[in-house]
């Protein structure tokens, strides 16, 4: 099974990103791995022992966060992404692709190059989030669809469905749609009508509304969202989170010496409580609806989240993911 690596998309490439795809030929004796970038940094970077299941594309342009990305996609042909984008497209051996990159050009890239699946309205972008109880909340969509149909919105909840029973085995995911209030009348027109929609049908479980901050409670296993809702709600816990590691910080170490006692004391048990709460520890967020596994992990993405991202691939491809996507809304592709 092969997976397409972007080894120059992200903050931290090519470093981080190739240290990553050593951590997952490591992880999985059954992967291999396409790496697209400059051949000669690539081939520096890579340990020979890997030479048998490491095969790499050049690609001497690269795609920034500063170009814009449909004219980028377009005018950068020999990038990595692009290469990665048209590696995945082209084969049928190569079942996913990941890349730390700049998101707009990811998201573009793959609906130009990959497709989307037929009857699919939008494509969708659906981080798993950890949450209180130890399991994990996907998001669909965190910001790929700024402006969305009730109709959409539906979707987003059966390909949701569809992502949580293959990465995690559940058979009948919790389904809620984001809102201000949890009362069946509260919202704009858009929830209102996404309710109605979702409430009647018989494929999902729907649960009802859920208010943002009831997002990692881990009372629902899919949360719904227009992209615009969704991504605000996703920086929010993001930028709380980090936040109140700041305070507790400077709490403990700005109190006396006895708080300086405590705040070694449980050192480790917060290091580890912040790795739990890092969403990016698992992998990155899948793009949903297109036509092969697309995977779009953090730009500031270090070794062991690539890893996580590639292995994410891997076993969603295993699982058949675009196929059960394809079940769940009666497509005949």
């Amino acid at each position: 099974m092969k997976i397409v690596l972007d080894a120059f998309g992200g903050d931290n490439a090519p470093e981080e990103i190739i240290k990553g795809a050593v951590l997952a030929l490591n992880s999985d004796k059954d992967l291999e791995l396409i790496l697209t970038g400059k051949l000669e940094v690539i081939e520096s970077l890579t340990e020979k022992a890997y030479s048998g299941r490491i095969t790499i594309i050049d690609a001497p342009d690269i795609i920034t966060n500063d170009d814009a990305p449909a004219v980028s996609v377009r005018a950068k042909p020999n990038s990595s992404l692009v290469k990665a984008l048209e590696c995945l497209s082209n084969n049928d051996d190569v079942c996913g692709m990941v890349s730390a990159g700049s998101t707009g050009a990811v998201l573009t890239g793959a609906y130009l190059k990959v497709g989307r699946l037929d009857g699919i309205i939008r494509p969708a972008l659906a981080p798993a989030l950890p949450t209180v109880k130890g399991s994990n909340t996907l998001l669909i969509d965190c910001g790929a669809n700024v402006d969305c149909k009730p109709e959409a919105l539906m979707q987003f909840a059966y390909m949701g469905s569809a992502y949580m029973s293959a990465m995690y085995d559940i058979k009948w995911p919790r389904v809620a749609l984001l809102n201000n209030g949890a009362e069946a009348n509260k919202g704009n027109g858009l929830t209102k009508e996404a309710y109605n929609l979702l409430s009647a049908s018989d494929k999902i479980n729907f649960i009802g509304n859920m208010e943002a901050r009831e997002l990692i409670s881990g009372d629902a296993e899919v949360v719904v969202a227009d992209g615009f809702a969704g991504n605000i709600a996703l920086k929010a816990c993001e930028g709380t989170a980090l936040s109140m590691f700041t305070l507790l910080k400077d709490a403990l170490m700005n109190s006396g010496l006895k708080a300086k006692i405590g705040a070694l004391l449980v050192k480790d048990a917060l290091k580890g409580l912040r790795g739990k709460m890092d969403y990016t520890q698992s992998g990155g967020a899948a793009f949903l609806g297109v036509k092969k596994v697309v995977i779009k992990s953090h730009g500031s993405s270090k070794s062991d989240s690539i890893c996580a991202s590639i292995l994410q691939a891997k076993k969603l491809a295993e699982a058949g993911i675009i196929e059960k996507i394809r079940e769940k809304l009666n497509i005949i592709c």
